[in-house]
């Protein structure tokens, strides 16, 4: 059997987030549902969009910063590499990659233009279709 040495690594999809999801959906605090969830990205994802929605920059900014190091810590749990690809269509990436979007888009308002930079271009290698609203 032939390997396509070309070939990039296949995609990481992380488990649904089922408890967080249920609670988010049921109306629970975000901020609650990150303490009964802290490992969760998708908690940490909506408390950082609320701060963002309420002006709270800096805040969303750290938000963020946790989930996405929450999410990195799942990725790799689940067999990424540290690069390939993790589509936006699965439900279970979407938390990390909001803390993500959002992460970006705190360090582009606080003007660290390099890491808002850098974020733009993982997203673009984790998916480059993620939407970018």
């Amino acid at each position: 059997m032939l390997e396509d040495l070309m070939a990039g690594p296949p995609p990481t999809l992380l488990p649904q987030e089922e408890g967080p999801f249920q609670a988010l959906a049921a109306g629970d605090e975000a901020g609650v549902v990150a303490a009964r969830f802290p490992s969760s990205s998708l908690a940490w994802a909506t408390l950082s969009d609320q701060a963002w929605a309420e002006g709270r920059v800096i805040e969303s900014y750290a938000f963020a910063r946790v989930g996405y190091h929450r999410g990195l810590d799942a990725l790799r749990r689940n067999g990424w590499k540290g690069h390939g690809p993790v589509p936006w269509s699965h439900e279970g990436n979407q938390g990390f990659l909001r803390c993500l979007k959002s992460l970006g888009r705190a360090a582009a308002e606080i003007n660290e233009q390099e890491e808002a930079a850098r974020i733009s271009a993982f997203l673009t290698d984790c998916d480059p279709n993620i939407p970018r609203d």
